[in-house]
């Protein structure tokens, strides 16, 4: 192996240790808002996060070892090139090699849009031998600037866009993704290290008092639990890519695997609102809003009655951290009202005069912003918009966010690069898993407004 694949190498891993550095860094601080939390489950996640910041330090260490090692390389083979003996006949001026500010044969300042890299992928496949010389002439220079991500695999056609010049790959756009704003907002747990269940203890039945009259017997009901067993589900994707593409390709491979973690997060939050019988559309008690001609200053009030539901399904237990998760077009059609009425009661940190506050936060960064009651938004696009006879209408929900919880494996989700099963077709296998429970039913507490008033919004300022 020569010392420029062990620098390549170097480099990945040093790349995978500070992915694995990152997400025990996101644990932690996913740890320390949970209300439950245990001085010993911080301390245990210090350490793990810890100990992967010490491997980032010592694959950086060995990264910069062997670059050092690369260095003086270079500068020896410089040295002996220029130690001709004396008896050697110089070559002629047009056989010798010359290093210079030689230009780039695709310039960024020159072809900011690449379109004369793509003329010469197209005349190249017609037979252009000019066309076919600069597009060779322009791999050489790839190779010299950035050898160790060419040497690193779906085929290289899948990826057109990136075996091109480095500065059209910089601005690469990855797949949108409505990722895992509900996920992120509601309690989390880390899942049990086995079993395929969690399960629950439930009171059903409770015990009961009375007022005893003197010398008979006081009232009693035998308290009675119910197990509630909640499934663990298995969250994964693949991907195989062909070594072409991984060793003659442009990043191919973290793209490619970071793609798949946003699906990974966009299903697990699709999941926790979407998934019939369990999930949080199918478990919500419906409060109805029927109206052909849908305002926001009728919606609200049908905002309060879930909330209200929500808070007298919980009695005692009720934390008071309530949500509203709604999809983006609902959060801007609340957004879009205009009226002269304020609320008879102003609420804490909003004036009488507004309708709501909004943050001005970036989509799935936690809460966007608040209703007139104080009540905190989390926008969701997960949420489906194909909803009710009209297949137009999507939906609101109002929950306890203590109230809706989600277990996951505290090193989900997890990668694995496989190269064997796909040897023969010389293809390298990515699969990234986890696994994850949750609940939003341990009580009654969830509402959600639907109806033919949630219908796709028209911005009228009403």
């Amino acid at each position: 192996m020569t010392l420029a694949e062990l620098i390549a190498q170097a480099r990945t891993a040093l790349d995978t240790a500070i992915t694995t550095r990152q997400q025990e860094q996101d644990a932690l601080v996913a740890l320390r808002s949970d209300e439950n939390l245990t001085e010993e489950a911080v301390a245990a996640q210090v350490a793990r996060r810890d100990a992967a910041d010490a491997e980032v330090t010592r694959r950086q260490q060995a990264l910069e070892q062997l670059e050092a090692e690369q260095v003086r390389e270079d500068e020896l083979a410089a040295l002996q090139a220029r130690t001709v003996p004396a008896v050697t006949r110089a070559p002629a001026y047009d056989r010798v090699a010359r290093v210079g500010a030689e230009e780039r044969t695709y310039r960024p300042d020159q072809d900011r849009r690449g379109s004369a890299f793509e003329r010469d992928v197209a005349a190249a496949f017609l037979g252009d031998y000019e066309a076919r010389d600069r597009l060779a002439r322009h791999m050489a220079e790839e190779r010299a600037e950035r050898g160790d991500q060419l040497v690193r695999a779906a085929g290289t056609g899948a990826f057109s866009g990136l075996v091109v010049p480095q500065y059209l790959t910089d601005l690469y756009a990855p797949a949108a993704a409505a990722r895992r704003p509900f996920a992120d907002a509601i309690r989390g747990h880390d899942l049990p290290a086995q079993g395929m269940t969690v399960n629950l203890s439930r009171i059903t039945t409770s015990t009961s008092t009375d007022l005893q009259t003197e010398n008979s017997a006081v009232d009693e009901t035998n308290i009675d639990d119910t197990l509630m067993t909640i499934n663990v589900q298995t969250n994964a994707g693949q991907q195989t890519l062909s070594r072409q593409a991984i060793e003659r390709g442009s990043g191919v491979e973290p793209v490619v695997l970071d793609d798949l973690f946003r699906q990974y997060s966009t299903t697990l939050d699709s999941t926790l609102i979407n998934q019939a019988t369990n999930g949080l559309s199918a478990v919500a008690t419906s409060v109805a809003y029927t109206d052909t001609t849908p305002t926001v200053a009728e919606a609200y009030p049908k905002v309060l009655e879930a909330l209200a539901g929500v808070e007298s399904a919980l009695l005692d237990m009720a934390s008071g951290e309530n949500i509203a998760v709604m999809h983006s077009r609902r959060w801007y059609w609340m957004q879009n009202a205009m009226s002269s009425t304020w609320p008879l009661i102003s609420q804490p940190g909003i004036a009488a005069q507004m309708s709501g506050t909004n943050l001005g936060t970036t989509y799935g960064s936690g809460v966007r912003g608040a209703l007139p009651n104080g009540t905190p938004v989390i926008v969701d696009n997960n949420i489906a918009t194909n909803l009710g006879s009209g297949t137009d209408e999507d939906e609101i929900y109002l929950v306890d966010r203590n109230e809706c919880h989600l277990w996951e494996d505290p090193n989900a989700p997890m990668y694995i690069r496989a190269e064997q099963p796909k040897l023969a077709n010389l293809g390298v296998l990515m699969v990234v898993y986890g696994y994850f429970a949750y609940t939003h039913a341990r009580y009654t507490q969830a509402r959600k407004i639907a109806g033919t008033g949630l219908v796709t919004p028209t911005f009228t300022g009403v």
